[in-house]
């Protein structure tokens, strides 16, 4: 009489009774799960860069970009398929051990039956797959605020980040039954976009995508673009002229005439100068108002010293005032001159930027480093403004 033993090379009908019982208990007590099928990152058409190949087929063990490890543009099946699963539901809390509200217990993991999702799917349940759990939907939204309607649905995306055996799914035979996930929240993200991107939100009468509502963009745009209002208004610069940029704002100092030795220039109450040298007449500087500023991080604002008047202009005028003070837009960054009687003295650069990222920044860096428009040549030839430095110092073949 042979030795009594479990284990068998092969699976026999021990494996398959007890299989049909571990599938008897999902149909009978899992919950209805559909699942959105990987297929695999889609090529981006680009044959030059080794780095992100342009792969003959699609497959889930296609890597999209090779330097960074990602595969940021995923495709998924249309059709979706539905399974029955597993999972313990538990309370979401907050871990307040940390600085900050973390959330715990967001992360679930899922059990699916081995057999039914090769059968159902053609393989395994894959890190990039993405699955749907009906019974999470949310069927009590709350309104939307500028439509006053009420979402019909707000429906509960998983992305599973990984996948094993579960150790209850081995039977007395050690064949395994069970195959568990572990899941997290989808985020609006691009590796989704193929799914979110196209399933509706479920409001009667708009076009609105899941994606609208997932996505909190727009939330956190608003958010940031408040902070930083309140910031640049509680951290001003010249609250009337340039409001949040960087620097000091000395405008409030008056500055004083001085001679070439550093020595004070007096002045009358008739702004008469108060010298016994003829020859300052036919200086090449203006001694009735100061022309070097305070001299500080960011010094150049482009505006004049004790708050004398300015001519915004693209060219000097015609009959000049000794004195004047005139701000040529037309130079980048924008150039501050004095008019000296005899020509106009070089005073400062408005160097100064906004502090927060506008697009509107006139400063070298965005206007010249990073101009996005292009130049046309005399012979119709079109080149852009803005090139790598592998095109520029790239040799050429002289012309004769």
């Amino acid at each position: 009489m042979p030795r009594l033993s479990l284990w068998k090379p092969t699976k026999g009908n021990d494996f398959k009774f007890m299989d049909n019982r571990v599938r008897e208990m999902f149909v009978i007590g899992g919950t209805g799960i559909n699942i959105h099928k990987y297929l695999g990152p889609i090529n981006q058409g680009d044959t030059k860069k080794a780095d992100q190949p342009l792969y003959e087929n699609q497959s889930v063990s296609n890597i999209q970009d090779l330097l960074f490890m990602e595969n940021r543009d995923r495709k998924y099946e249309k059709d979706v398929s539905f399974m029955k699963g597993i999972y313990n539901v538990q309370d979401i809390d907050f871990d307040l051990s940390q600085f900050g509200l973390f959330l715990q217990n967001d992360t679930i993991f899922i059990t699916f039956h081995l057999n039914d999702m090769v059968d159902i799917l053609g393989r395994k349940l894959i890190s990039g797959d993405v699955i749907e759990l009906p019974h999470l939907k949310d069927d009590y939204a709350l309104e939307d605020g500028e439509t006053d309607k009420v979402y019909e649905s707000l429906k509960r995306y998983y992305v599973i980040q990984d996948g094993s055996r579960a150790s209850e799914g081995f039977s007395q035979t050690w064949y395994p039954h069970l195959w568990r996930v572990k899941c997290t929240p989808l985020v609006d993200a691009q590796e989704y976009r193929d799914i979110i991107g196209d399933i509706t939100a479920g409001v009667d009468g708009t076009d609105d995508t899941l994606k609208s509502l997932l996505s909190d963009y727009s939330k956190n745009l608003e958010i940031n673009d408040a902070i930083v209002q309140q910031a640049e208004a509680m951290a001003p610069y010249v609250q009337d002229v340039v409001d949040g940029r960087s620097g000091y704002d000395t405008t409030r100092f008056w500055i004083a005439p001085s001679e070439e030795d550093g020595s004070i220039l007096l002045v009358t109450a008739d702004e008469g100068e108060v010298t016994t040298d003829a020859e300052k007449e036919s200086a090449d500087v203006f001694y009735g108002m100061p022309v070097e500023k305070i001299d500080h991080y960011l010094s150049g604002d482009g505006i004049p010293p004790n708050g004398a008047p300015v001519l915004t202009l693209t060219s000097f005028p015609a009959t000049p005032v000794k004195g004047e003070y005139v701000l040529r837009v037309d130079y980048m960054p924008n150039r501050l001159y004095i008019f000296n009687g005899k020509k106009w003295v070089y005073v400062e650069d408005n160097v100064r930027m906004q502090i927060t990222n506008y697009t509107d920044r006139y400063t070298y860096k965005t206007k010249n480093f990073n101009d996005k428009t292009s130049i046309t040549l005399a012979d119709g030839t079109k080149l852009d403004s803005r090139q790598s430095l592998s095109n520029v110092l790239r040799a050429r073949e002289d012309e004769e």
